[in-house]
């Protein structure tokens, strides 16, 4: 059963970003075919893209299979005017100061453009490539820890702390990052642990797209914790979107998403999964089973991504309006920010971008007013001699 949510918690605008696919792209998931080249030029073509379109910002994903989300993240600084960037810190792997002299400077350097991501990690055998052999718990405890160093260090503190985990003596900055006290920190963690941290710490918490009747309940949890702590978090969740100008076309693009996936695949995917300690992954898991027959587990939300790739696995499949009210329906959950990409992650964003942004009531600005000479109709010149008839959109 939904959770109620009170009026004063659903948000009137939302803030829309989008994915730079530093894992890799593809037209045809789990296989070769249809990949392309992810190098700094076609990154930088899909930031560009997302800033023109008008979206807010864009993530980057952290972990072994990506490359490195803050080197990506300073490239892409240079060729993009409006679009924040959603960076990963990782507890574990960096040092508190160290990552808050990473934060301030890249935060600098993009004028208040930097979102954090903060991200334990949920596969012991990566951790384990990374030097890492903490249980869950204690990695948790680890993120606890590293937060409060880190925000104190970000906020002009000079911070002394001795635990089980970390001993600092006189950290601190030199060069403050612009958004003060510290950028928006974004966390992730279903786990009972996970809730505790991001209700005590941090400005966001992000749910994975689970149909709307397990956000509720989630996101009910997470609001009771923060509140017993006199704490008030706003809401985001991570969506693949399928966008077409009908409904038939979009379901048909999810079909053909997954044309080229064979079972042996999916099977080897699922025992990855498995092995993981993370209980947002074992909840995305557990929407399709690793089966294929019955993938539409709530009003067009697909669940086919998640047969082979890890995190984020189901995607708002539709028209326009189809995907428009979907959103809209998790807004009125209390969901203030939406993280979405979709294949290919270039052709998708202007899809999105064209048919739904200007349906969604956008916190941010959309897009970036024309500065050329021809302002429209637009469209291709007919015969090389006149310009198409100006239609209203559909």
């Amino acid at each position: 059963m939904t959770s109620a949510v009170s009026t004063a918690t659903i948000p009137d605008k939302i803030n829309v970003l989008w994915f730079l696919p530093t894992h890799g792209d593809s037209r045809y998931l789990g296989t070769s075919e249809g990949g392309r080249s992810v190098d700094l030029p076609y990154l930088s073509q899909i930031a560009r893209a997302a800033d023109s379109l008008g979206f807010y910002g864009a993530l980057l994903p952290t972990g072994r299979s990506c490359e490195d989300s803050w080197v990506i993240a300073s490239a892409l600084v240079p060729v993009t005017e409006r679009l924040r960037f959603l960076v990963a810190v990782r507890p574990g792997l960096q040092s508190p100061t160290l990552a808050a002299r990473m934060t301030a400077t890249l935060d600098r350097i993009s004028n208040g453009r930097l979102l954090v991501n903060v991200v334990t990690g949920g596969d012991p055998v990566e951790n384990k490539g990374d030097g890492i052999f903490l249980s869950h718990t204690e990695r948790y405890e680890i993120t606890r820890e590293f937060l409060h160093i880190y925000k104190d260090v970000l906020a002009g503190k000079t911070v002394d702390f001795d635990s089980r985990h970390f001993r600092i003596e006189g950290g601190k900055l030199l060069f403050p990052p612009v958004q003060t006290p510290h950028p928006p920190l974004y966390f992730g963690g279903s786990s009972e642990i996970g809730i505790d941290v991001a209700a005590e710490t941090v400005d966001k918490y992000l749910t994975w797209g689970e149909p709307p009747e397990q956000v509720a309940e989630k996101l009910a949890i997470v609001r009771a914790r923060a509140e017993a702590r006199g704490r008030t978090l706003s809401y985001g969740i991570r969506l693949h979107v399928i966008v077409r100008e009908t409904n038939e076309a979009a379901w048909a693009a999810a079909d053909q998403l997954i044309s080229r996936l064979d079972d042996a695949t999916i099977a080897s995917a699922q025992e990855v999964f498995a092995r993981m300690d993370s209980v947002g992954q074992s909840r995305m898991s557990r929407l399709h089973g690793g089966r294929r027959d019955k993938l539409e587990i709530s009003p067009n939300l697909w669940a086919g991504v998640g047969l082979v790739r890890g995190g984020a696995g189901t995607a708002l499949v539709g028209d326009a309006e189809t995907v428009a009210e979907r959103i809209d329906e998790y807004r009125r959950l209390g969901i203030d920010s939406f993280i979405l990409s979709g294949y290919p992650h270039l052709e998708e964003a202007y899809r999105f971008g064209e048919l739904v942004l200007p349906r969604l009531p956008l916190a941010h600005p959309g897009p970036r007013a024309s500065t050329s000479v021809n302002m429209g109709p637009f469209g291709e010149t007919i015969a090389g001699d006149h310009r198409p008839a100006a239609r209203a959109a559909s």
